[in-house]
């Protein structure tokens, strides 16, 4: 469920920067409305990535703490903040299901059903969208063969593959919490 907020992996490699960060100091370092990052981090709560600091009340505490597990996760999300802004891709980048596609290409789920099936939860109308927004900002290409039937493949392009190297070491966790 990382990726199910478009704000979650922002948050998370925020509060690793930061080591912690008050609500309204996320809100706005980030730019996003209050409901979008108490959404997100209510998420990242239940999942057990962040919580809040339980010294809290001092004016310089900050509110909310990565824990254990969401400061490994934490130092991935700022890797891929940086991948995914040098290549300006930050508006698909972040989307719902950006993310768990790429991640299903460079697993060798090259065609469509199979992405389906390694995605469950996955509509098809969305993944259709997703590879659209993901070929329209050069992350996927599409190839269609000349055989009968006609078979069509994605693959990752150069920017894809980079992304996908940033996404090496989170493959396991990001599966994980994104299929259930």
């Amino acid at each position: 469920m990382l990726f199910h907020h478009r704000w979650a992996v922002p948050i998370l490699a925020e509060l690793h920067r930061c080591s912690g960060a008050k609500f309204v100091t996320l809100v706005n370092r980030l730019g996003a409305s209050r409901d979008s990052i108490s959404a997100a981090l209510k998420s990242l709560v239940e999942q057990g990535w962040v919580m809040r600091n339980p010294g809290h009340g001092h004016p310089l505490r900050p509110e909310y703490l990565l824990t254990r597990e969401g400061a490994a996760v934490g130092r991935w999300c700022v890797r891929i903040i940086k991948v995914i802004s040098a290549l300006g891709i930050e508006d698909v980048g972040f989307r719902k299901w950006s993310i768990p596609v790429a991640l299903a290409i460079r697993m060798g789920r090259q065609r469509f059903s199979e992405m389906r099936a390694f995605l469950p939860a996955l509509s098809a109308r969305a993944l259709a969208l997703t590879l659209k927004e993901l070929q329209a900002v050069g992350v996927v290409e599409r190839a269609v063969t000349d055989g009968y039937p006609p078979q069509t493949h994605y693959r990752l392009t150069a920017a894809g593959l980079r992304v996908s190297r940033t996404l090496a070491g989170m493959s396991t966790i990001a599966v994980s919490h994104d299929s259930a």
